[in-house]
């Protein structure tokens, strides 16, 4: 077996860590980070891991989960002294809302910036305040920027200057070339409590935001870790008495029915615990492929399905003349 296929196996609960054996380890290992998902690995396999040196490794990844998630609630709760002040309503996501909110996925998951939705209208004053806290431009391009503040979802990746944590501030959750039509003023409106002072997406609107990021914004670099992000949050929201087409409903509202089916039929096929899972279409078994294309040494394999599927990423993104005027601009500069 494969050690994406071992990775992908015990995430699922159809592997344990005790069947791991000595020489799987360093490439299991290899193949998690290459896939951010060495924290959640170790949360799973600590307890079973019968190898003295992959007990070891678990157990600092643990400590270092613990910090982690300790220095993501702290810039979370900077940005709402930044920004409470200000009369900025904000809604954290991705896994700084799974963390605050002690989601079950939370457990070991890594948190890289932290990003929040604010209301379009806000953003002047969200960027004021930043700044004002001591959050500084990382891209001081000016291409950049008018790419970002004309056509992105989001303002211009900043920096705190002091801590070097970087924050994301969105005010949509694709761009506003894409061909989805969402509707991020919708998803503020139903936020929903995470924590005392912060505020988080509702559950389906989650899931949508997560099918998104998954299938609609991007290369599928790393998509086993986001994959996963929303086979729990699915698992949660179905326990919860969550209604399956309800989310459908709401995910067709968005424009992104399609991209939650399929993140729903691939998560199934790739982290349920019985198989078979849902059947699959010819171009989810063409995701599957782009999905588990890594060596036992966590490095990318089928270069050109990755080519294919980083083309289609812009091609989602923008119309294609706008996204020659832009790859053209990109060369020159």
């Amino acid at each position: 077996m494969s050690a994406v296929h071992l990775l992908i196996d015990l995430l699922a609960g159809r592997a344990a860590a005790q069947d791991v054996t000595p020489d799987q380890w360093p490439s299991l290992f290899a193949v998690a980070k290459a896939e951010a998902l060495m924290g959640t690995v170790a949360e799973i396999a600590h307890d079973g891991a019968a190898h003295e040196g992959a007990r070891a490794l678990l157990t600092d990844q643990r400590a270092a989960n613990v910090q982690a998630r300790r220095l993501a609630m702290w810039e979370a709760d900077m940005a709402r002294r930044a920004l409470e002040p200000a009369g900025v309503r904000f809604v954290l996501m991705k896994g700084a809302a799974y963390a605050a909110a002690n989601l079950a996925i939370a457990d070991g998951r890594q948190i890289g910036d932290l990003d929040i939705l604010v209301a379009e209208a806000d953003l002047d004053r969200t960027e004021a305040a930043l700044i004002a806290a001591g959050w500084e431009w990382v891209k001081a391009d000016a291409y950049d920027d008018h790419y970002y503040r004309t056509w992105m979802h989001e303002l211009p990746p900043l920096i705190h200057k002091d801590r070097d944590r970087m924050i994301d501030v969105h005010h949509d959750i694709l761009p506003r070339t894409h061909r989805a039509r969402t509707d991020a003023a919708s998803m503020l409106t139903h936020a929903v409590a995470a924590a005392a002072g912060q505020l988080m997406l509702a559950p389906a609107d989650r899931l949508i935001h997560c099918a998104a990021h998954c299938m609609a914004d991007g290369d599928m670099q790393g998509g086993l870790r986001n994959l996963y992000d929303f086979h729990g949050l699915y698992r949660d929201y179905l326990a919860q008495d969550g209604d399956a087409r309800a989310l459908m409903v709401a995910a067709r509202q968005h424009g992104l029915e399609r991209e939650t089916a399929r993140a729903i039929r691939l998560s199934a096929r790739l982290y349920t615990v019985a198989l078979p899972a849902p059947r699959l279409t010819i171009a989810d078994h063409l995701f599957l492929r782009r999905l588990t294309a890594r060596d036992d040494v966590g490095r990318e394999t089928g270069k050109l399905l990755g080519f294919a599927f980083y083309v289609r990423s812009h091609l989602l993104r923008m119309p294609f003349w706008m996204l020659v005027r832009h790859l053209w601009t990109k060369w020159r500069r």
